[in-house]
Order: structure tokens, then C-alpha cells, then sequence
């Protein structure tokens, strides 16, 4: 009796314990169905600061005297861009580069040496201002130092935008928005109902010139040389579904 009765226990329990398993089993598979879906947010916008440099250069053979040239044309410089409504603020001079100059010199019998020839000395002047139109055109005008005797040699300017914070905040917004809504609409039409977002990854964020045919980067590319720009950044969500 006592053997009968404990094969009806563990008969019992093996029932019980399949039950669970295959309870188990398909609740897993329940769980695997999920919905992933990429979203995109795009906003063009206009820089609001650009960055401007230049460079100018003198050459002496004593040290003393082409640094006193160089600072000349830095003053002249200096002078130049306050006459044009730039705030002595705004002007940075960068450090003096200096570099000592050499020529060779060959002698009868085909041999050649080094002569010291004198020092060249450069400078760099750099602009950074909110007031974008004014800086481009001195960009444009500064070759007016050439009349003076001034080697100045105009970059091109840099554009920024000192609000990238936020327009990142509400480009990824905008991205999980539509990554929603795309995933609505995947289980919409699998008759589906969709549940609760099991992962949110966000993308590389992305600026071109706007028009541009620049290519996006998997590092991410940040455009600097148009005013006009193009922001894109991608979420990618994951969502649960509901039978």
C-alpha cells in the first residue's frame, strides 16, 4: 500500500512538474516577441558664432629686429579690426612662432654647407564673435593689410552653434517619437498590440551643410565650414508585443 501510494505521489509530481515546464516554455516564447525599430530626427538651423584666424609673418636676419616688424604689424592689425567694429575683446593674438633660416651654399668643389640666413617670425590673430556678418566680411576685406606691407594670409571662417545641447534634446525626442510611431504601425498591422519598451539605444549624432553632399561617418561628422547646417540623430527602441 505504502509503495502504491508513493508511486501516485511521484506519478503526480512528474504531471505537476510538466505542466510547469511547458507553462514555462511558452511564457518564454511570449517574451522573445519584441519589435525593433530605428527612429529619426532631423532639424536644420543656422549657426549662431563664427570663429575667424589669420596669419602674418616677418623676416630678419636679427632676432630683436624682426620681432620688433612683427609687432608692428600686429598693432597695425590690431587697429585695423577695432576700426571695423570688432571689440578689442573678440582680438587674440597667439603665440609668436619662430624659426631659424638657412641656405645652402655650395663651394668649387661640389660640396655644400649651411648659412644662417635669419630668423621668420609669425603670428596668428583669431576672432570669435556672435555677430556672423560682420566677421565674414573682414575675412573677406583683410587683404586691404597687403597695401600696407602686411603677409597676411586669411583662413576660412568656422561656423558653430552654442545651443547644440539642446537641439540635441529635442532631435532625440523627435527620433524615439517616430520610432514609436513606426513600431504602432508594425503592430497595427500584425495585429498586434504593442507593450512596454524593453531597450532604447541612441545613435550617432550627425551635422553636414545643409545641400551638401558630404558623406555621414559611423564616427559622426561635425561640420564646421557652412553656416547652414543639417543635425540628424537615430534612437533605435525596442517594445514588447501583447497577443
Amino acid at each position: 500500500m505504502k509503495n502504491q501510494f508513493t508511486s501516485i505521489i511521484i506519478g503526480l509530481s512528474i504531471v505537476i512538474s510538466v505542466a510547469i515546464i511547458s507553462h514555462a516554455y511558452k511564457n518564454r516564447n511570449q517574451k522573445q516577441e519584441r519589435i525593433s525599430v530605428t527612429g529619426l530626427g532631423t532639424k536644420d538651423f543656422k549657426s549662431d558664432l563664427i570663429v575667424w584666424s589669420g596669419s602674418f609673418s616677418k623676416r630678419a636676419y636679427e632676432l630683436n629686429n624682426a620681432y620688433n616688424r612683427l609687432d608692428q604689424d600686429k598693432q597695425a592689425i590690431r587697429n585695423y579690426l577695432i576700426t571695423k567694429g570688432v571689440s578689442a575683446s573678440e582680438i587674440v593674438f597667439k603665440a609668436v612662432d619662430i624659426n631659424k633660416n638657412f641656405d645652402y651654399v655650395y663651394e668649387k668643389n661640389g660640396q655644400s654647407r649651411r648659412v644662417f640666413s635669419g630668423y621668420s617670425l609669425s603670428q596668428r590673430v583669431e576672432i570669435e564673435s556672435k555677430e556672423i556678418e560682420k566677421i565674414e566680411q573682414i575675412s573677406r576685406d583683410i587683404t586691404e593689410l597687403i597695401t600696407n606691407g602686411i603677409e597676411f594670409y586669411s583662413n576660412a571662417p568656422q561656423y558653430y552653434y552654442t545651443q547644440l545641447a539642446d537641439l540635441k534634446v529635442e532631435m532625440i525626442a523627435a527620433a524615439t517619437d517616430d520610432a514609436t510611431r513606426r513600431a504602432e504601425q508594425i503592430a497595427k498591422n500584425a495585429n498586434a498590440d504593442l507593450g512596454g519598451l524593453k531597450s532604447a539605444k541612441m545613435g550617432i549624432f550627425q551635422i553636414i551643410g545643409q545641400n551638401s553632399n558630404e558623406d555621414y561617418s559611423w564616427g559622426g561628422t561635425f561640420n564646421t565650414s557652412s553656416k547652414e547646417k543639417t543635425a540628424t540623430i537615430t534612437m533605435k527602441l525596442e517594445f514588447g508585443i501583447d497577443r
